[in-house]
């Protein structure tokens, strides 16, 4: 190994070590300890102050398991950014996705109070670093910079600040269009969202054409298409929906990014089980645990979908061994676990996980009768509801609906009355898909069953008025 190499060559060596230490859920003193060496050196390394010591890169792509990653960074080019040594993707992987027409980017969206300084974001990690921390470029700049990849000629060699910048840009503003769009709602999100994918697609399709695998391109593409095929749930259209889900979990697959492979398959498996398909919930749930069983929060998602499943199929012995599963997984995550999805950590983590658990057990209720099983649903509903931050408006509907539909099943429709009348009008204007699902629930357990009960009937009497 060279050692004139100027100190700034092992920034590049320095970042992925980081990485990966904290995926392995180690602290520096103790891989030290694994390798040999005191932690302050890895400590150096980390910070890209000095070269590795002979010998040393091969025993820590050994205790990190990673494959001889960090050996391939070290033999890179001086100034060359790492990427997986992997072949070309397979062309189809970028035929015509769905949308048309052009319409312009909303700029307006990139709201400075929501624009945020570094990487992860929203839980968006860095495509070509992972979860090290990468700075965002500057928000003022970044219009410019969207003209310029949306532009209909559609080159992307000459564009300024390089290929990491211009994917740290595309994450950073996706962050901020997915607090923006997806949290509060605001115009324009989806159109703008999807003509930067359709981009995005287009310059991995020209980096794929040079004979190299467009890695950071579509990792970035996978999780611009969740959030695409997010907003068209929103907007109650579930097959363009499921079409954005199934082009992003191609480019995740291709890209090898767990992570992504997870949480799309979650999505497909809400679609498929608002469609009342309780095999294909099952398939999907299960497909999502065997993307990488090595990986808690992977697992304990898969449990809670495999939950779900089961309500819907009325398997209750099932369902509560999963629901008891995904409790136990949630309780065990680690620090890895956190670093690849946030959202199932603190508050937020507890909130998804009790969402989840409610609706299995509100499921199950409805389907058995059983009012202790629709009283623990209340439980875990209500705890979900609880923890959810504000901003999140239609996902403090959808619970609320649950919870109200949760007391019919425990017998009390009073309470049901009293928390869904006052989100009435709000729900039935909602196009969400799971939003319209709860309240189809919700009215077909409440009123045939208690449509005489003096405050039922008054309920009743307002649908038409809310245009039901």
């Amino acid at each position: 190994m060279e050692t004139a190499q100027p100190v700034e060559s092992w920034a590049e060596f320095g970042r992925r070590l980081r990485a990966l230490r904290r995926q392995a859920g180690l602290t520096q003193s103790q891989l030290g300890i694994k390798v040999g060496y005191h932690h302050s050196l890895i400590s150096r390394l980390e910070a890209g102050l000095r070269e590795p010591p002979a010998g040393l890169v091969g025993r820590l792509d050994s205790v990190l398991g990673t494959g001889g990653e960090l050996a391939a960074v070290v033999a890179a080019p001086c100034g060359t950014p790492y990427r997986p040594e992997r072949p070309p993707a397979d062309p189809r992987l970028f035929t015509p996705v769905p949308g048309g027409g052009e319409t312009p980017v909303h700029h307006g969206l990139l709201d400075p109070v929501l624009w945020p300084s570094e990487l992860p974001a929203e839980g968006l990690a860095c495509p070509l670093h992972g979860t090290v921390g990468c700075t965002v470029p500057d928000r003022a700049g970044t219009p410019a910079l969207l003209d310029g990849l949306t532009a209909p000629q559609g080159g992307f060699g000459g564009l300024t600040g390089g290929e990491p910048e211009l994917l740290h840009a595309l994450t950073a503003v996706l962050a901020c269009l997915i607090r923006g769009a997806l949290h509060r709602g605001a115009p324009d999100g989806m159109a703008t969202v999807e003509r930067l994918l359709r981009a995005l697609v287009r310059w991995a399709a020209e980096v794929n054409s040079t004979g190299r695998l467009p890695y950071g391109q579509l990792r970035l593409a996978a999780q611009y298409a969740q959030v695409a095929g997010r907003l068209r749930m929103q907007r109650g259209q579930s097959s363009i929906g499921m079409a954005w889900f199934g082009h992003g979990l191609g480019w995740a697959e291709a890209a090898h990014d767990i992570p992504a492979r997870a949480t799309l398959l979650s999505d497909m498996c809400t679609l498929v089980r608002l469609d009342l398909d309780a095999g294909s919930a099952l398939a999907y749930a299960e497909a999502i645990g065997a993307v990488d069983p090595g990986r808690r929060w992977v697992v304990t998602l898969s449990h809670l979908y495999r939950a779900r499943g089961h309500a819907l199929g009325h398997d209750v012995a099932e369902c509560r061994r999963h629901i008891a599963l995904a409790r136990r997984g949630f309780a065990r995550l680690g620090h890895r676990d956190h670093l690849e999805a946030p959202w199932l950590s603190g508050a937020e983590g507890e909130m998804r996980v009790e969402s989840a658990i409610g609706g299995a057990l509100r499921d199950l209720a409805a389907a058995t009768g059983d009012r202790v099983t629709a009283r623990r649903a209340v439980e875990a509903t209500a705890r979900s509801r609880a923890r959810l931050p504000p901003p999140m408006r239609e996902t403090l509907l959808l619970l609320t609906l649950r919870l109200a539909d949760s007391w019919v099943c425990a017998g009390d429709p009073g309470a049901a009355v009293a928390l869904a009348a006052p989100v009435l009008d709000e729900a039935v204007s909602s196009r969400e898909l799971t939003i319209s699902a709860e309240l189809r629930g919700l009215h077909g357990r409440l009123l045939p069953r208690w449509g005489d009960v003096p405050e039922v009937r008054e309920y009743r009497e307002r649908l038409p008025a809310a245009g039901i």
